[in-house]
């Protein structure tokens, strides 16, 4: 059953590096009628493209670490261990932000690329969507530190084992949700994509 809602009232409230939007908005109840209505603030993030560059035949793992203003009031050590991503462009195609930010973040190329999900990030206050893809790689070679200094990313890479991958996505290092989606999805496919690249 589709049910309605309506707008009353829009507007914008905060515009930085980021922008923040102010909606009065009510729509029809599951029981009848309509609901008051109500404010909510919405952050207007952009949508944005994730990869998990897996190396089937070595079966490595590339992550990323940087800082993450977000994580300064709740952890001691607000550096992450994640995938790649990167916001989208307007008019720039999906595949084309994963490729744009795995040669940023990670220096890598893409030799093959598979879609995996598209979820709303946040959606109680945010209308970031994120598409996730699998990238198949080379790993040879790889790590260092990367970013481009104009958007002060400061980002080191790390090459590690499935296993490893699996300990950190376990124990709770790797806690952000993009990368704890990649890498479980990782885990119910990984037979299939060793099999496919012709891994012994």
């Amino acid at each position: 059953m589709n049910y309605g809602w309506r707008i009353v009232d829009h507007r914008i409230v905060f515009q930085g590096y980021f922008r923040i939007e102010k909606y009065r908005i009510e729509h029809e109840l599951y029981n009848g009628g309509w609901s008051p209505p109500f404010d909510r603030e919405v952050f207007e993030r952009g949508s944005a493209v994730a990869v998990l560059p897996y190396d089937p035949l070595r079966d490595r793992v590339v992550l990323i670490e940087q800082f993450r203003a977000g994580a300064i009031g709740s952890r001691e050590r607000p550096w992450l261990k994640e995938i790649v991503a990167g916001i989208i462009e307007p008019d720039e195609a999906l595949d084309a932000v994963a490729r744009r930010e795995c040669r940023e973040e990670a220096g890598c190329e893409i030799l093959d690329l598979q879609p995996v999900c598209r979820y709303f990030v946040s959606p109680g206050g945010s209308t970031e969507q994120c598409t996730v893809f699998y990238g198949r790689i080379d790993s040879d070679g790889m790590g260092g530190v990367h970013g481009l200094d104009e958007e002060q990313e400061d980002i080191r890479v790390e090459v590690v084992s499935y296993d490893q991958a699996m300990a950190w996505l376990d124990d709770g290092t790797i806690d952000s949700s993009v990368g704890i989606i990649a890498l479980q999805w990782l885990r119910l496919n990984r037979e299939r994509l060793r099999r496919e690249a012709g891994a012994p």
